[in-house]
Order: C-alpha cells, then sequence, then structure tokens
C-alpha cells in the first residue's frame, strides 16, 4: 500500500501528517508507525498524525510518538496539523479540533507558516526537589540549569524519565536557563527517548513554572528559544490556575511524499 504523506516542522520538532480522512491507513500498528518515524529506514520525524473527521470539529488529531506508541497531546504537532489543515482547504485562518488531551482552537496566519494553538488551562503544580512538575496535556519535569548550551541533556534527562519516580509512566524532562526577556529550553522527550529541537508542551509548561517560581500573575508574554528557533507563550495566571493558555511559533510544510508500506 502507497501513503501519501507531508513533512512538517514547528521550530524544529518535525512531523510526518497523513490525510486520512478516508480512513485509508489503519494506524494501529505500532511496527508500523516506528518504521514511518525511524530516520534511517523510514521517511524520519519525532511522531506522526493522522488528520481525521470528527463529528463537531473541523478534525481530529491522532498522534503518535516515534516510538509508536499513542501519545499525550503534542503542542507543535498540534500547530502544526493545523496549518495543514489550512493547506488541503478544511480551515481558512481558524480552526477547531479535536486532540488527546480535549479541544483545541487555532489560528493560523494568512501565510499558513504561524500557528497560535490554545492549551489546556492548567490548575496544578507540584515540586519534586527543586524541579516543578505538572501536565500541559503531557507530563513535564522543569529544572533550572547553569550553562545549558554545553549540558549533557540525553543523559541527565535520560537518568531522570526513567528514575524510580518517573519510569513506568515517563515523563518530559525540561531544563530552563534564563535569557534576555524569556528562557532557554532544552527537552528530552518521553517516546521519542531523546532531546528534540523543541518541544510545545514542554515551553508552555516551563513558562507557566517560571511565572509561579518568580510569584508572577496577571496577563504574562513569555518568549522562549529552543534548539530548532523562537516560540512564544501567553496567559492569564490569577496565582491559582492558569487560563487563556497559547503556544505560539513557525509551522513549516517541509516536503511531501509517497511511502511504501
Amino acid at each position: 500500500m502507497k501513503i501519501h504523506f507531508y513533512k512538517y516542522q514547528g521550530a524544529g520538532n518535525d512531523f510526518i501528517l497523513v490525510d486520512n480522512r478516508k480512513n485509508m491507513v489503519d494506524h494501529h500498528n505500532v511496527q508500523l508507525i516506528a518504521h514511518l518515524c525511524n530516520r534511517r529506514f523510514g521517511i524520519g520525524g519525532d511522531g506522526i498524525m493522522f488528520l481525521q473527521n470528527k463529528s463537531g470539529y473541523d478534525f481530529e488529531m491522532v498522534y503518535y510518538n516515534a516510538d509508536g506508541q499513542s501519545s499525550s497531546m503534542c503542542g507543535n504537532g498540534g500547530r502544526c496539523i493545523a496549518a495543514f489543515a489550512k493547506l488541503l482547504g478544511i480551515v481558512k485562518n481558524e480552526a477547531d479540533f479535536l486532540a488527546v488531551d480535549g479541544p483545541h482552537h487555532a489560528k493560523i496566519s494568512a501565510s499558513g507558516d504561524w500557528v497560535s494553538l490554545q492549551m489546556i488551562d492548567v490548575d496544578t503544580i507540584t515540586n519534586d526537589g527543586e524541579a516543578y512538575v505538572l501536565n500541559t496535556g503531557s507530563p513535564h519535569y522543569i529544572t533550572l540549569a547553569n550553562d545549558l548550551a554545553n549540558k549533557d541533556v540525553y543523559q541527565e534527562g535520560h537518568a531522570i524519565r526513567n528514575n524510580e519516580t518517573y519510569k513506568a509512566n515517563g515523563i518530559n524532562v525540561n531544563f530552563v536557563e534564563p535569557t534576555g526577556a524569556g528562557y532557554f529550553v532544552r527537552t528530552f522527550e518521553r517516546g521519542v527517548e531523546d532531546e528534540t529541537y523543541a518541544c510545545g508542551t514542554g515551553v508552555t509548561a516551563v513558562a507557566l513554572a517560571m511565572a509561579k517560581h518568580h510569584n508572577q500573575t496577571g496577563t504574562i508574554e513569555t518568549p522562549i528559544k529552543v534548539l530548532g528557533g523562537d516560540l512564544n507563550i501567553r496567559f492569564t495566571y490569577d496565582g491559582k490556575v492558569f487560563t487563556d493558555i497559547f503556544l505560539e511559533g513557525p509551522a513549516v510544510m517541509v516536503f511531501e511524499g509517497d511511502v511504501e508500506v
């Protein structure tokens, strides 16, 4: 069978996208998904998404990690699939879609390569020692770091993700360093089991955790630099609940093609 696909990237976080509105692809196949995401033997990507029909929504986002397992929410993936929906002519400049963590609203630029994605509200941040732990659609561990450009993120992130506390379910590990008006962030992602160039739910979690860390409230905008470029997070925090959370950044179609499976 031949699958037509598109390759997108959002700040270096790269994904395979498939228009599956006709249900032509049975994606409940761990080996197939892992093969397609393999960078040496497949197309290559941090994950793969299937755009499907969903009553009451413009579309449904079905996301799998590169290891072939179904995943929690992917923020940059959500931005890319919104841009993809615009490319397909399903939506114009706004989209309402369903993901694994619930409904999402997205605003897409006229050029289609910049997307502002509304994330779920967050009302709980806990501590693990000096680190912060929260869920922005996916679970995240946030820890401040020095000399982040030279940190061994794979080794340290892998150790935290696989410790006794997090090994069973996994967690995404984010290292944060203040820079200018915002932060520099590097992330070890579960499912990919490696550092990625960007993590949308991760930078969102960082922005919220740092607001709590610095006792900031009100309407806040936080620019964040990742290995793959620049992202922006804006939200409102009343000291108890984070609302109106938007993850903003590039969502670019790299190429399209066909793969025989």
